[in-house]
């Protein structure tokens, strides 16, 4: 009686585990979902400045099929750059093409209903201590304004440039 009480409690346990793993599971494949949908929400155009009050331009937009979003960010001279988000599974993914001549590529590590940050994982072209980006959050105050926070990173130093933009109608 007592083996199949204690038989009876360890598959309790293994049943509620899969169930919580199952719905931990679900969360991030929404949560992953509704990130790539407040992006989407970004497809259009967008002007403003840098923090060193510099004019920039960025551009949104749909492409292969509704899969992908690609953001290009303008007016750098010969370091325009792209940026590309899409879904791998359940996770949504970037990478960043960028004017330093590498490609890094990020991961979410957060979100929220108007916020998404992304953190390196690896790329491509990049050499040990080799300048990438590191970290970049986009944060959506309302349906016009954005703001990206883009975070370099080279040999151990951060740097930090922030967009700061308005929906261009």
């Amino acid at each position: 009686m007592k083996l199949v009480r204690n038989s009876v409690r360890n598959i309790a346990a293994v049943a509620t585990f899969v169930i919580v793993l199952s719905a931990s599971l679900v969360v991030g494949q929404a949560d992953a979902h509704k990130s790539f949908d407040l992006l989407k929400g970004l497809e259009g155009n967008w002007a403003g400045k840098n923090n060193q009050g510099q004019p920039v331009q960025v551009t949104f937009r749909m492409t292969a099929g509704g899969s992908a979003l690609m953001s290009e960010i303008l007016g750098r001279g010969p370091e325009n750059m792209i940026t590309m988000f899409h879904m791998d599974g359940d996770r949504l993914l970037m990478t960043h093409y960028c004017g330093a001549g590498n490609q890094p590529r990020m991961k979410v590590i957060s979100s929220d209903a108007k916020s998404v940050s992304f953190e390196f994982f690896d790329g491509t072209n990049i050499g040990p201590g080799d300048g990438h980006m590191q970290h970049v959050t986009f944060t959506q105050p309302d349906a016009d304004h954005h703001v990206e926070e883009w975070v370099f990173l080279d040999h151990g130093k951060e740097s930090r440039e922030v967009f700061t933009l308005a929906r261009v109608k």
